[in-house]
């Protein structure tokens, strides 16, 4: 269904993601906002990794209200506040994302609207 695109012209990814993700025409396209690793409960896993895991299970359940899941994801943007986190992420996200990976942007960024947050990520499925 889609097109990973990785030219040989160019630097390989630094990690695990795609440098582009073809999507068919036809496809609905799911734009989910960012989501912050806290539970429905408020609960904040003080964790980087944790936070992680419960943005992608939030990111999973708004998925799942389209039909879709973490396999359809096409695009992610995610925010840590720590070169730190970068890994305990990184580790969460090659865990759960398909493969081939989806197109990927990692930023390190000064805060979030409470500094309790340490990892913030946002999502494009295509389905």
């Amino acid at each position: 269904m889609f097109k990973f695109l990785s030219p040989k012209t160019i630097r390989l990814p630094f990690a695990r993601y795609s440098h582009a993700v073809e999507v068919p025409a036809g496809s609905r396209l799911i734009v989910c906002s960012g989501q912050l690793g806290v539970g429905p409960d408020d609960s904040i896993p003080e964790d980087a990794g944790a936070q992680a895991e419960l943005c992608f299970s939030n990111i999973g359940a708004v998925l799942a209200e389209a039909g879709l899941g973490l396999g359809d994801i096409v695009r992610i943007n995610a925010f840590v506040t720590d070169r730190a986190h970068m890994k305990p992420y990184m580790a969460v996200r090659d865990r759960l994302v398909a493969d081939p990976p989806p197109a990927s942007t990692l930023m390190i960024v000064s805060g979030f609207s409470r500094p309790e947050f340490k990892v913030e990520i946002e999502v494009i499925a295509a389905g």
